[in-house]
C-alpha cells in the first residue's frame, strides 16, 4: 500500500463499490456508473496521496525551520490542555500518546517552552547521522531523548516519577511483538506499551495529536484520559486499554488524514500485497 493508501484508508469506506444488482438490471448503464465510479476514486485516490506528501514535506520543512524559532513565541492552540495540566497537578505525570499526525515535535517544544519538558521515546533509523541529527535537535528544543530499546522503559519511568509529561508515538507496532486490534476494520497490532505504562503507573494516558493549520500554526487536541484501571489479569488490560486506544487514534486521524505520516506497511494485507517494497 502506498502513502496515500494509508491516508484514504480513514477516508473511503472499506468495501465501497457499485451496487452489484445494477449490473444485471441495466447492463450499459451500470458499466458507466462503474467506469464513473471507478474514474473518481482514482482521483481521490491521487488527491489523497499528493495532499499526504505535502503534508509530509511541510512536517520537514518546519522540522528544519522550528531551531529558529526557539525563544519567539511559538503559533500553537491547544484543545484540551486541561488533560494535562490536571495530571501534572496531581503529581502523576502524563502518558501523552500520539499517532503519526502533523508536527508533534512543534507541541513537544512548546512544552519545555512551558516549563514541562517531555520526555519522548524514537526509533533508531538510518543512516546513523541522521539519527544523531534528530536526537540533537530534538534535545535542543528542551526534550530528553531515549532509543526504544532496553534502557527506555527506565527512562520514562524516571520521568514519570519526576511527574513530566512523556510523548509516545505509537501508531505503528516497531519491535513486531504488539497487542492485536482492530484499526480502521482490520485486525493489526499495536504497541502494547503505552498502555502497561498506564496501568502499572497510574499516570493518565492521553490520546493526542498535533495538526497543522492551513494557513501556518498548529492546532493540537488533548482528549480526555482512557479508562486505564485494573480490572482483571495484565494481559487482558493492556489488550483492553490499548484497544481502546486505537479507537482514539482513529477519530484523531479521520480529522486530518492526509497528514497522517504513516509511511510504511501497518496491515497484514499491507503486506500480503506486496507493500513492503514499495516505499
Amino acid at each position: 500500500m502506498t502513502a496515500g493508501g494509508y491516508a484514504s484508508r480513514s477516508r473511503v469506506p472499506r468495501g465501497a463499490a457499485p451496487d452489484p444488482d445494477g449490473l444485471v438490471r441495466d447492463p450499459v448503464g451500470a458499466r458507466a456508473s462503474y467506469l464513473a465510479y471507478r474514474t473518481g476514486a482514482e482521483l481521490a485516490l491521487r488527491k489523497a496521496v499528493g495532499e499526504t506528501f505535502d503534508s509530509y514535506t511541510r512536517y520537514w520543512w518546519e522540522l528544519f525551520r522550528l531551531p529558529n524559532e526557539l525563544g519567539g513565541e511559538l503559533d500553537i492552540d491547544i484543545r484540551g490542555y486541561e488533560h494535562l495540566t490536571g495530571a501534572l497537578e496531581r503529581g502523576s505525570g502524563a502518558i501523552l500518546a500520539l499517532p503519526h499526525v502533523g508536527g508533534w515535535e512543534y507541541a513537544g517544544a512548546w512544552l519545555a517552552g512551558q516549563g514541562s519538558p517531555p520526555t519522548v521515546v524514537v526509533e533508531p533509523v538510518e543512516p546513523p547521522e541522521l539519527f544523531d541529527w534528530f536526537v540533537s535537535t530534538r534535545r535542543a528544543f528542551g526534550m530528553t531523548v531515549a532509543q526504544l530499546g532496553p534502557d527506555a522503559g527506565n527512562i520514562v519511568l524516571r520521568a514519570l516519577r519526576h511527574n513530566q509529561p512523556v510523548c509516545l508515538v505509537c501508531d505503528r507496532d516497531l519491535t513486531g511483538d504488539g497487542v492485536e486490534v482492530e484499526f480502521f476494520g482490520e485486525t493489526t497490532t499495536l504497541p502494547g506499551g503505552p498502555a502497561t505504562l498506564a496501568l502499572r503507573t497510574g499516570a493518565p494516558l492521553l490520546p493526542t495529536a498535533v495538526y497543522f493549520r492551513p494557513r501556518g500554526g498548529h492546532h493540537a487536541v488533548v482528549q480526555p484520559p482512557l479508562p486505564s484501571q485494573r480490572e482483571g489479569r495484565l494481559r487482558d488490560d493492556v489488550t483492553r486499554v490499548t484497544q481502546a486506544l486505537a479507537h482514539r487514534f482513529e477519530e484523531l486521524i479521520r480529522a486530518a488524514p492526509e497528514q497522517w505520516h504513516l509511511m510504511q506497511p501497518n496491515w497484514p494485507s499491507d503486506r500480503s500485497n506486496g507493500a513492503a517494497g514499495m516505499l
